[in-house]
């Protein structure tokens, strides 16, 4: 029999890995979205603190307070190694990731804020029934990142800061197991929870000329789960090597991120930047997990994950129409850190390529009424999960619309 109980948590703990990559969709401000995701240049407004906390005391205004949510439409299609014509999909749940900023000027060089942020709230549910349940059925996964940040104006061009990342996550998933009673398969249920903190920290150049750069460094977080509680529901000719209860412990690294961005503004009208994402993937070698309760078939056990670092080319710029109205767009290509040896059903993380879009719409001088839009595509890959000699074509098809608000004096 396969040990099914290591298959489980390696996939759960890769979707933690979702933190840091996944759909590498920063949700973290309407306006950066309808520009592709660029930031790390930019200082509108509050979300620099996020961006790059460098830029956050060359902000136009005193004080700056924004806040929104987006909706994740997405959909993966599997498709079974020729000769099979056989095919499912998922039927995922919406995902609600939200964001809210405040910051104030202390003095005239001197910003503090604070960010909030649930950019990674997804969920993936596959079809009932489909031929890979036994990796992996429906996950659900929710973080929340609370970052307070100093930013400091060294001189009129060069501003500097940093910010502390506190990082909570939240995790449930179930799957079925390849054993079989009178009420049908066994399933296991297994959610849990984590904190872990790091920081963000970065520099900005901001030129007289309308040149603007930015580089910011966003460290490695590991989260350490001690305790997921793992629920199985089997015959009870088997309640011996699947206890009905039992946890687990297992460390798990978020990479960091070095992130550079340039823009210019061309006329008192149009800017456009570009922004280049670099993950330290490399971090993720290998996943160990260590059971409160051993059986022959709940063993603990070491996985080679083998990821590899990737670099997100972005690009966008925004158009102001008039004093009430601005108008963006933006594209990037995110590519995979997964080895394609162990591409597994529950982050089906392909080479994407996504366009975005977007306006601002200010009623007065106060208030902005900002609304974006992404498009994602992942293209279409055989892989294979290597374990369970589980193979076929993927694709992705992911729609983001997103709304916000943001006040400032």
């Amino acid at each position: 029999m396969r040990n099914p109980i290591k298959i489980t948590l390696l996939l759960i703990f890769l979707n933690y890995s979702a933190l840091a990559g996944g759909y590498q969709v920063s949700l973290h401000g309407q306006r950066q979205a309808g520009m592709g995701l660029i930031g790390t240049s930019l200082f509108m407004d509050a979300s620099a603190a996020f961006y790059n906390p460098g830029a956050l005391a060359l902000m136009p205004q005193q004080i700056s307070i924004l806040g929104g949510v987006s909706g994740i439409f997405s959909n993966v299609t599997y498709q079974m190694t020729y000769p099979s014509l056989y095919q499912a999909q998922t039927d995922n749940p919406i995902g609600t990731p939200f964001y809210l900023y405040a910051a104030a000027k202390i003095t005239d060089r001197l910003v503090a804020g604070i960010a909030v942020n649930t950019p990674f709230g997804n969920g993936l549910k596959w079809e009932e029934g489909w031929a890979g349940r036994f990796l992996i059925q429906e996950i659900s996964l929710r973080a929340i990142t609370i970052q307070p940040t100093v930013s400091f104006r060294i001189s009129d061009e060069i501003s500097a800061g940093a910010g502390f990342v506190y990082t909570m996550g939240f995790v449930e998933m179930e799957r079925t197991l390849p054993v079989e009673g009178v009420d049908g398969e066994g399933k296991v249920n297994i959610s849990g929870n984590t904190a872990n903190y790091g920081f963000n920290a970065g520099l900005q150049y901001a030129g007289r000329n309308g040149l603007n750069i930015g580089i910011s460094y966003r460290s490695q977080i590991d989260m350490a789960v001690d305790d997921a509680e793992a629920i199985f529901s089997v015959p009870l000719s088997l309640s011996g090597m699947f206890p009905a209860e039992n946890s687990v412990a297992v460390t798990l690294p978020l990479p960091a991120n070095l992130d550079f961005g340039l823009s210019y503004q061309f006329s008192r009208e149009l800017m456009l930047g570009i922004a280049l994402n670099y993950v330290f993937w490399d971090a993720y070698q290998d996943l160990t997990f260590n059971f409160e309760t051993n059986t022959p078939a709940l063993t603990d056990s070491s996985n080679p994950r083998e990821y590899s670092n990737t670099l997100i080319v972005r690009a966008g710029g925004e158009y102001k129409v008039n004093n009430s109205l601005y108008l963006r767009a933006g594209a990037y290509y995110d590519p995979s850190p997964v080895n394609r040896d162990y591409f597994s059903p529950e982050t089906p993380s392909l080479n994407t390529l996504a366009l975005s879009g977007g306006f601002s719409f200010l009623p007065n001088s106060q208030i902005s009424i900002d609304a974006s839009l992404l498009f994602l595509m992942g293209m279409e890959e055989s892989v294979t999960y290597s374990p369970e000699n589980f193979g076929g074509t993927y694709k992705s098809r992911v729609l983001i619309p997103g709304i916000g608000i943001s006040y400032s004096l």
